[in-house]
């Protein structure tokens, strides 16, 4: 092979490798790699590889091992952070580089999207069965409803004082109900999606300026952004609502006197996500919504993205499943990465096709 065809495999390899030195220090990285680490190799190279990637699994022992052997290094299903982002769980492989002494590979395989098209199909299933009960529910109970709200009111304008705490009840209860059909009928709404290019710095500080005025005003929301970041292919306010849900569960979740927001974003040219016909799509444009709080309870971590599953008291569990369902219709993907003190949520979003922007010239 020439040198060139073999720069440009190196180059197209769709894993993250690195290639260490005897001292392990980074030599050289591929273009998945400086996605992954979100740096350049100019930046990257001379620096210790334990620096810039911190593993959660005891390696020291097996890496030496495998050094002095010459044997390959396989570590599964371990948490792996670079300092710049939450951990992904990944596939590791060591492997000495044959002919250099000491000289290691590192592959990288993230194993975030191994599930992917299991959620997305469990999302979308879950999404068809909304519409049905949107449907039934809708008409069938709605209407009754507002007529026992009707009732109850005009029977509270001839109770005795002491007895409006009960009418006042019935009126309450009925209006959340009715509250959680609109949310189920919003959930179930079939309009298409009107796609074009957004700004999606444009969508956070809306979102963010809304907060601060209403559910969010004790919280400290700080902004984050790479200036460079190009369009996103979507509805803006769709994506608004995406990002309304996520900022709003983080202030319901924080203590009273507040905590902080951080609005991320950051452009990530590796990321693909494999979708079940085999075809993969970029996404590049990360979109983080960071949170302090307390974290998602350890019951309903792998599942909050699902109708109906909520963390707080007379939550409805619909704001997450309908956040899913849009960034979904985008074509996109949505994920979740939750500790005690750091909860963030990952939305990754296509850039604007290129027939598109032909076309509208």
């Amino acid at each position: 092979m020439t040198q060139d065809l073999m720069s440009a495999l190196w180059g197209s390899l769709p894993t993250p490798a690195v290639v260490l030195d005897e001292h392990d220090l980074i030599c050289e990285i591929n273009s998945a790699a400086e996605g992954f680490f979100n740096s350049s190799i100019r930046a990257l190279r001379g620096i210790p590889i334990w620096d810039k990637l911190a593993i959660d699994a005891p390696l020291e022992e097996s890496f030496l091992r495998s050094r002095e052997s010459g044997t390959p290094l396989f570590v599964n299903d371990v948490d792996v952070g670079t300092g710049e982002r939450a951990p992904l769980q990944c596939n590791l492989k060591f492997a000495p580089v044959i002919g250099h002494s000491g000289y290691m590979i590192l592959l990288i395989a993230p194993r975030e999207l191994a599930g992917r098209m299991t959620q997305s199909q469990s999302v979308k299933a879950a999404a068809k069965s909304a519409i049905g009960m949107a449907e039934m529910l809708a008409h069938e109970i709605k209407n009754p409803l507002a007529g026992i709200t009707g009732a109850a009111q005009l029977l509270s304008m001839s109770l005795a004082q002491e007895d409006l705490e009960l009418t006042d009840l019935i009126v309450a209860e009925t209006r959340r109900i009715v509250k959680l059909l609109e949310q189920v009928e919003q959930f179930g709404n079939l309009t298409t999606i009107q796609k074009r290019p957004v700004n999606i710095h444009d969508v956070l500080h809306r979102a963010m300026r809304s907060a601060q005025l209403g559910f969010g005003a004790h919280m400290t929301i700080i902004e984050d952004y790479d200036p460079s970041l190009p369009d996103v292919f979507g509805d803006p306010d769709q994506l608004l609502q995406v990002v309304l849900n996520l900022i709003k569960n983080a202030s319901e979740a924080a203590a009273r006197d507040g905590g902080k927001i951080r609005l991320r974003t950051y452009y990530e040219h590796s990321f693909r996500l494999r979708r079940s016909d085999g075809a993969g799509q970029a996404l590049p444009l990360q979109v983080e919504i960071w949170d302090d709080g307390p974290g998602l309870p350890d019951d309903i971590k792998n599942d909050v993205f699902e109708p109906f599953v909520s963390g707080r008291e007379n939550g409805t569990g619909l704001g997450l499943a309908l956040a899913s369902k849009i960034v979904l219709e985008h074509n996109g993907w949505i994920s979740v990465d939750s500790v005690p003190g750091r909860t963030v949520f990952r939305i990754s979003l296509s850039t604007v096709p290129k027939d598109y922007q032909e076309g509208a010239k």
